[in-house]
């Protein structure tokens, strides 16, 4: 009865169709064209491109850009509208790239907050008021998950389709803005984002549109470093690119698919430590996301990830990962559990999400015939819902973007495996090992 109640449960939260036509065959509607949001005049001190991340336990960093360099980097904050009990300075930073200068960025952290909590909150001495909702200490908790976002009319439906959805936290694997080298765009995608990243935490990692590089002249992920923040010097990592957080009974790693992975490279020894220190028995469910599957029965970005795999995989399985998420591709494909190119009982679930609404177009052709361990995949924008029902069951559901209608296409329910006899201390051996 509690499977049941939780999926009637889901279906009023988030108002889609249950069931629809799926997989290889639906007929996909026409691309659409890249957003050309209009412009609108606002005071050089007032806040823009507004978004939220969570920065430790119980705190949040609230981002925005000001064109006045001179605004001050504090927010003034409480639990009732106009009525700010609280209030918290941060640092600023900026960048140039090529011709291009970026607004004052700010970053302040505030906390403690209470969990599951609407606070309303003023960024710099004058503005509109924002308001955000704490994400909850225990389950059951929801996240909206995308990745490979842009800046089209499909990105628009994604996200007016996750605005309609009941959740407490957004998870991207990479591709945020599509800006690719050109930085107005990283301007634009904020504002096109704010709404909903101002009001629910958005915890990122980075794809390759983030890389901007120019040889000799540009460094890589400048702009994804200085406008998007995330806890990882909370996390004992020393790259942006990479670090974990956790939320209710979940750990969630956010790996770097553009740095160094190696046995011999500071994020593996920073992967390494931070499985560790995670005890199931507070975190009974352990997520990892990154940007380049490694999984995929896809024409597209074949092989990308299987370097990265090739040495981080047993690590991952040893620690007993739950779920595991990527984007890259742009299409929706769900993997059974999967562990050195077979079906394993103790490997992650692989989910592949890179559908967000990209300006690139989807990734239309799969292999044939399809591998063992893929269960279901459809070329199509949408997003995904995970509920973490409590500390053995989730509920997964992916919502196709079909016309500007939502439409649940796949579902199904995964155990965690701190439950299964899959995670024993002998399997720890290769995390405690030199």
């Amino acid at each position: 009865m509690e499977f049941i109640g939780a999926t009637i449960l889901l279906v009023f939260l988030c108002p889609s169709a249950i069931g629809g036509r799926s997989g290889e065959d639906y007929v996909r509607p026409l691309p659409r064209e890249t957003l050309s949001l209009p412009w609108r005049p606002v005071r050089s001190s007032d806040p823009q491109q507004v978004h939220i991340s969570l920065a430790g336990m119980n705190h949040m960093r609230i981002t925005w850009i000001t064109d006045n360099k001179s605004s001050p980097s504090i927010v003034k904050y409480g639990t009732s509208p106009g009525e700010y009990t609280s209030s918290s300075q941060g640092e600023s930073t900026s960048y140039k790239y090529l011709f291009y200068n970026s607004g004052k960025i700010h970053h302040v952290v505030i906390g403690p907050l209470e969990s599951n909590t609407t606070y309303f909150y003023q960024c710099g001495e004058q503005g509109p008021e924002f308001q955000l909702k704490t994400p909850p200490a225990e389950f059951p908790i929801t996240f909206a998950v995308v990745g490979d976002l842009g800046q089209t009319g499909w990105t628009k439906s994604t996200l007016d389709h996750i605005s309609q959805c009941k959740y407490d936290l957004h998870l991207l694997p990479g591709d945020l803005s599509y800006a690719d080298y050109q930085q107005h765009l990283w301007d634009s995608f904020g504002t096109l984002v704010q709404p909903l990243a101002s009001t629910r935490p958005w915890m990122v990692t980075e794809g390759n549109h983030e890389k901007e590089s120019i040889l000799f002249f540009e460094s890589r992920f400048q702009a994804y470093n200085a406008r998007w923040k995330m806890p990882y010097q909370e996390s004992g990592s020393t790259s942006n690119l990479y670090y974990s957080f956790e939320v209710a009974g979940a750990h969630i790693i956010m790996l770097g698919s553009y740095t160094d992975y190696d046995e011999n490279s500071e994020q593996y020894a920073w992967l390494k430590a931070d499985l560790a220190k995670v005890d199931r028995e507070k975190t009974p469910w352990l997520l990892v996301l990154l940007h380049a599957p490694w999984y995929n029965s896809n024409w597209a970005h074949q092989g990308e990830g299987e370097a990265m795999m090739a040495s981080m995989e047993s690590l991952l399985y040893s620690a007993g990962v739950d779920i595991f998420i990527a984007g890259h591709v742009h299409a929706y494909e769900r993997m059974t559990r999967v562990f050195n190119g077979r079906v394993d009982p103790c490997g992650p679930v692989h989910i592949t999400i890179g559908d967000g609404g990209n300006r690139e177009g989807l990734a239309q052709r799969f292999f044939n015939p399809k591998p063992e361990w893929s269960v279901f995949r459809e070329a199509s924008f949408g997003h995904g819902e995970l509920k973490i029902v409590n500390s053995t069951h989730a509920f997964w559901s992916w919502h196709r973007n079909d016309d500007d209608e939502l439409v649940n296409s796949d579902e199904f329910w995964i155990t965690s495996l701190s439950t299964s006899g899959c995670i024993v201390r002998k399997r720890w051996k290769i995390l405690m090992s030199p």
